[in-house]
């Protein structure tokens, strides 16, 4: 994360990363959502939202540890004061899922803002101590279709994750008028990294095509915002590196004192 994008990130809550997946990628995890939805899912459904532990065996394994993600979620997720840089890491996944939506979802579906920086809460909040960024949930939000100006999708209220005050109730439903919401588009492949204290939401989706989202949450290698974990789901995966098994394991503070080593390890 350079200068820009962390100013980009403290003043507005969110950043946009275009290229985080090349086509192969997208065009391989598409494929298993396919699969995934031919197998278990009602295709006519207007909209879909699904685990995805059930898909990672293949292209979405990759994305755990994703080298194009990973010196942003090293940036929002700074060590204690006690560990050096040789350390880590000082995050790891928390929960992911799938959604997809599609053209004729814009009458349904739950399109409401929430979080925020108030009320505080421990689960997700953003501070910043010292220069450096501390995080409860962030969200890298994967774009496998393109997301234009007028389609909907995610959208949120930049700069909210360090509002004093709450947000008026009339503003919270996206499916009226909205005065203070912003989409943020991107092309299949960009993700979208936010904090999960900023306030943000659905846009009813308008697009002549699917939404299709996959969503990787991470959390401060201490804490916890899901009751499960992935890595329960993944123990036996022989074909994970140590690093991903790293970034899969259960809250612990072990991570913040044991050796990591920083460069990529092939699965």
């Amino acid at each position: 994360m350079d200068d820009h994008e962390r100013y980009l990130f403290d003043l507005n809550g969110y950043i946009t990363v275009p290229d985080a997946l090349d086509a192969g990628q997208v065009a391989r995890v598409n494929e298993l959502i396919d699969r995934h939805i031919a197998e278990h899912d009602d295709p006519a459904a207007p909209q879909l939202a699904f685990s995805s532990v059930h898909a990672w065996r293949g292209a979405m394994t990759p994305l755990i540890d994703n080298e194009r993600i990973l010196p942003y979620l090293d940036a929002l997720f700074s060590p204690p004061p006690f560990a050096g840089p040789e350390r880590g890491p000082f995050f790891r996944l928390d929960h992911t899922y799938s959604m997809v939506l599609r053209p004729q979802a814009h009458d349904v579906g739950a399109f409401v803002l929430h979080g925020g920086g108030t009320p505080f809460d421990p689960g997700q909040f953003y501070r910043v101590s010292e220069g450096r960024l501390y995080n409860g949930l962030v969200v890298v939000a994967y774009n496998l279709a393109d997301v234009g100006e007028d389609d909907g999708g995610f959208g949120c209220v930049p700069g909210s994750h360090k509002s004093n005050f709450r947000l008026p109730s009339d503003w919270s439903d996206l499916r009226r008028p909205n005065p203070i919401a912003r989409a943020v588009t991107g092309r299949a492949g960009s993700a979208v990294i936010f904090t999960e204290a900023l306030t943000h939401g659905t846009l009813p989706w308008r697009g002549s095509h699917e939404r299709r989202t996959v969503f990787f949450k991470y959390d401060a290698y201490c804490t916890a915002f899901s009751g499960s974990y992935p890595g329960q789901a993944t123990a036996d995966w022989p074909e994970l590196s140590e690093r991903q098994r790293a970034i899969l394991e259960p809250p612990n503070s072990r991570n913040a004192v044991r050796p990591w080593r920083r460069e990529a390890q092939p699965a």
